[in-house]
């Protein structure tokens, strides 16, 4: 116990110099705000005098929007299930694979790697094709094979095979993080993107304190089998209810708007200075024919 809490204290003692070093770079490196809006809503935003913004409204507007409420609930029981995966998992290997407490350690780190990198494919990979409900769904739906696979072959006594189940899981689950914040952004486009990233967190902090007791609890009185089945049960649902969601992508319309609207400007533009050239350029024909 001793040196499990000098190993503790080391890691909360890099995590609050990590996070120092970054409060004194926010505080003077970083700017108020880029000097170019990075997006269309931050455009839009920034054209709205700050005593006409209101939090309020905004998250109110936001609640009214069908699609987005289902996509709050079905990004809350993606991510809900991921953090009572990762609370309990210590746990849950430590009761099928008893003196493993390294290797459980092992595969926890293991989930976190794939994630990243499920996160940069899935982002580049969306981001190459804009099909948002698409791969959102296909994320989602792969999350949940993910979990019942994990669920079925945690018991088999082979710790090798847990770790490809638990990678490949959190591949697809953390994957799924940057979707649901873009998929959100385009539903709800032009509200700020702060104001639906907020809400989505909120869904998943929810239903992951919901999922981590409710688990623990049937782990108690169940086993792990069980617990894991009722994850694989909300997923399901939330893959159906992912289904739903009318893949209204206002942002990309307002895209294409906002280009179409370029290149006519362009058009006329060009239209302009050819009709100047002609004017320019008749005189000194006319003068050359009386010659």
């Amino acid at each position: 116990m001793d040196e499990l809490a000098h190993h503790i204290s080391i890691m909360f003692y890099i995590t609050a110099g990590v996070a120092t070093l970054l409060f004194i770079l926010v505080v003077f490196v970083f700017q108020e705000r880029p000097e170019l809006p990075p997006t269309q809503a931050q455009a839009t935003a920034r054209s709205i005098p700050p005593e006409q913004y209101s939090y309020t409204a905004s998250v109110l507007r936001l609640l009214r929007n069908r699609p987005f409420i289902f996509l709050i609930i079905t990004y809350g029981l993606n991510v809900g299930c991921f953090y009572a995966v990762g609370t309990l998992l210590n746990r849950m290997i430590i009761d099928h694979y008893p003196g493993e407490e390294v290797n459980a350690g092992r595969i926890g780190l293991t989930i976190v790697i794939a994630g990243m990198v499920g996160s940069l494919i899935c982002g580049i990979w969306l981001d190459k094709t804009k099909t948002y409900k698409q791969t959102t769904l296909g994320v989602y739906f792969m999350s949940l094979v993910g979990m019942i696979i994990y669920a079925a072959t945690l018991s088999l006594g082979h710790l090798w095979v847990v770790f490809i189940t638990a990678g490949t899981l959190g591949f697809f689950m953390t994957g799924y993080l940057p979707l649901g914040f873009e998929f959100a952004v385009e539903l709800t486009y032009p509200e700020s993107e702060g104001t639906s990233s907020g809400l989505l967190n909120c869904s998943a902090q929810v239903f992951g304190i919901i999922f981590t007791i409710c688990q623990g609890k049937i782990i108690n009185a169940f086993g792990t089998l069980a617990g894991n089945i009722f994850l694989c049960v909300f997923l399901l649902i939330g893959t159906i209810l992912t289904g739903f969601i009318k893949s209204d992508l206002r942002r990309q319309r307002a895209n294409l708007l906002a280009r179409a609207a370029e290149e006519e400007g362009q058009i006329r533009t060009e239209g302009s200075t050819d009709c100047r050239d002609v004017s320019l350029t008749t005189p000194s024909i006319i003068s050359e024919a009386q010659l």
